[in-house]
């Protein structure tokens, strides 16, 4: 088994979607505002080019320079007749390129015990040192239920993603439009989605994972985009995928800290410490009381901040 730093590390605030058909839209990515490009080879390529879809993927990878962003491909589905070849074709090719392979819809652990045996044999193959990671995408009723499981499949797997239009069609749940609320929200006394989505932010936490939302379709609600993002963060997400670059820019700034957040997580380190060399374990702060707590939400601002300022210096 692979031993792979903290996956949590990495930033993962924008994860923009291109289909791998698309050269032209792989060059735009990799000089977007993403953390991270996924070069898509399942929903976005028709069947007939699949196989064109995986050369150029292989082209991009060796020529195009992605700068800081995570390098991340998407296979087709495991019970397709094409995610073999989308692993071995272009991980044989390009594996030390590849920072992160996408499953989609995965069921059960046994599916993420597959592609990191199959990963694992192609790296021994190439002689290739560094493992490539994995991230999960929870689509179906069998996943939701399996998502414990999944979090522990594999040291590989670093994400888990939340695929609201397939859950949604899995369930039979009538969804209008992907990520975006509608008519049946307005009927639900509740958020419909919630179990889903606390269930996997509650999984990626107990394993050391990252966790990102799925994509919303609307291209011209800016609006409605803003606010399912803040929702997704209010929840404890990571990030947040995306499937056009004018949504990059809305979706960092509400997963990143605010120069506000920032200073009070620093002010509330600085409190906890002065109360600690006292000799107490609490102490008042702008007119409440701050603990332990405190200080483990605090450090976990300042930990993504530190994230960003590193991403924003390596480009």
């Amino acid at each position: 088994m692979p031993n792979l730093s903290n996956p949590a590390a990495r930033l993962e605030r924008t994860a923009l979607f291109v289909p791998a058909s698309r050269y032209a839209m792989i060059e735009k990515a990799a000089r977007s505002a993403a953390d991270a490009v996924v070069i898509d080879l399942e929903d976005a390529v028709a069947p007939a080019e699949k196989e064109q879809a995986r050369s150029n993927l292989v082209r991009a990878l060796r020529e195009i320079d992605f700068g800081p962003r995570l390098r991340i491909y998407r296979i087709n589905s495991l019970h397709s007749p094409f995610a073999y070849r989308d692993l071995i074709e272009v991980v044989e090719a390009v594996g030390d390129r590849v920072d992160l392979v996408m499953v989609p819809k995965v069921h059960g652990p046994e599916d993420l015990h597959f592609v990191d045996m199959l990963l694992t044999q192609i790296e021994l193959y190439r002689g290739q040192e560094r493992p490539i990671g994995i991230e999960a995408q929870i689509e179906s009723p069998r996943g939701f239920l399996s998502i414990r499981e999944i979090a522990a499949a594999t040291p590989r797997l670093e994400c888990l993603i939340y695929g609201p239009g397939d859950y949604a069609a899995a369930l039979r749940a009538p969804l209008a439009s992907i990520g975006e609320r509608d008519s049946y929200d307005e009927l639900y006394p509740g958020h419909r989605w919630h179990a889903v989505m606390h269930t996997i932010v509650a999984a990626a936490r107990a394993y050391g994972l990252r966790c990102l939302d799925g994509p919303f379709a609307g291209l011209n609600a800016t609006a409605a985009l803003e606010q399912a993002s803040r929702t997704a963060r209010a929840l404890g997400f990571d990030g947040k995928q995306c499937i056009h670059p004018a949504q990059l820019q809305h979706v960092n700034q509400i997963f990143s800290p605010l120069p506000a957040e920032v200073a009070r997580a620093e002010a509330v380190v600085q409190a906890y410490a002065e109360a600690v060399a006292q000799g107490r374990g609490s102490s008042r702060f702008h007119g409440t009381m701050i603990d332990a707590a405190n200080l483990r939400m605090a450090q976990v601002v300042l930990e993504q901040q530190q994230q960003i300022r590193h991403r924003t210096q390596s480009e």
